[in-house]
């Protein structure tokens, strides 16, 4: 229950820290300011409850205080996304989901009871699945309808900046999320906008340039927002269940499967990436190496853990130590993440050849 209460307490600041850097580098409107200022309450009040829950009331205190969690953090993401939108952008949003975003306030006001007694909580208790609490693996996010093109957005660290220290220090993480991976963001969306409009008028001329910007930028975005959560500060110790299985089944053995995947990393020429994949065809796992993150090999592979080798991920702390870099990253890997993408991946089955 401690470690469930704690895990609260960092939920709480990865929140306050969301709204300060969104305070940092948007300009919100009236409407979105004071959404933002309820968030800020929610956040606080929930982690200053999260404090006050003695040992005798907790067993019954925590799951409701961790289901309110959960629900403003489901309104929070959706309304990340409306801060990225543009004024017109947003008011096509909020008509197709203005009841998602104004039930946020209801969830927020019930907030104002967390003084109140287990029992008084329990009658407004809300089930959701909150995933940074959660011990086992998390609920597949269901994606509502399709990103346009140019619309792709900075997904949220689902921890504190400073929270996986000392194996990766707070100024490495927001450089690389905040600045390099934000970047990646914006330059897929520039190359989506150019590529939409070279099908609206039939200009081709630089479809090359913008085909490579696509592919790198794209291949950068994505291989990040799965990098993210495959750590996590309460990570480490091995895989369990079914993923467990799988690599002792291909690798022989964790340790093999360790091994072959820290040597793969240390051994990337120039920047790129370790990754364990899933094949549909093969049926079984596999590690690649990308030297270039737009050029993975084998095409048909999912990605279930990456570990992000350029040296932007670790040179602040580790300077050319990448092996060090990589040995400590091990105590932070978030298994019940891999175990979800491994459990979707291996759904897919193509015909073997």
């Amino acid at each position: 229950m401690e470690e469930k209460a704690r895990k609260l307490l960092d939920w709480s600041q990865w929140g306050r820290q969301w709204i300060d850097h969104l305070r940092r580098k948007k300009t919100l409107n009236r409407e979105l300011e004071r959404h933002l200022h309820k968030f800020e309450e929610s956040f606080i009040k929930i982690g200053r409850q999260a404090t006050r829950i003695h040992k005798a009331e907790a067993a019954e205190a925590l799951p409701i205080l961790i289901a309110r969690a959960e629900e403003v953090q489901k309104q929070f993401h959706h309304f990340l996304r409306l801060t990225q939108l543009t004024e017109d952008e947003r008011f096509v949003e909020q008509t197709v989901a203005q009841e998602e975003l104004f039930e946020a306030e209801a969830v927020q006001e019930a907030t104002e009871t967390c003084e109140a007694t287990p029992a008084q909580m329990r009658e407004t208790a809300i089930s959701a699945p909150y995933q940074a609490v959660r011990e086992t693996a998390r609920e597949p996010i269901r994606v509502a309808r399709p990103v346009a093109p140019g619309r792709h957005t900075l997904p949220p660290l689902p921890y504190a900046y400073n929270a996986l220290e000392p194996y990766i220090d707070e100024q490495t993480m927001r450089i690389h999320h905040e600045k390099l991976h934000q970047k990646y963001v914006d330059d897929l969306n520039t190359a989506e906008r150019k590529l939409a409009e070279a099908r609206q008028n039939g200009n081709y001329d630089l479809i090359r340039h913008w085909e490579r910007e696509l592919a790198f930028n794209g291949a950068g975005h994505y291989l990040h927002s799965i990098f993210w959560p495959s750590m996590s500060p309460h990570g480490g110790d091995t895989p369990t269940g079914e993923l467990a299985e799988a690599i002792q089944r291909y690798f022989g053995s964790f340790d093999a499967f360790r091994q072959q995947f820290s040597q793969a990393a240390g051994k990337v020429e120039g920047p790129g990436w370790a990754i364990l994949v899933w094949s549909p065809r093969a049926q079984h796992l596999e590690i690649l190496t990308a030297e270039k993150h737009q050029n993975l090999a084998q095409w048909d592979a999912v990605p279930l853990l990456v570990l992000d080798v350029w040296e932007h991920a670790y040179f602040l702390q580790y300077q050319n130590q990448r092996d060090k870099y990589v040995e400590n990253w091990w105590k932070i890997v978030n298994w019940p993440y891999v175990e979800e993408r491994f459990q979707q991946a291996r759904k897919l089955r193509w015909e073997p050849f």
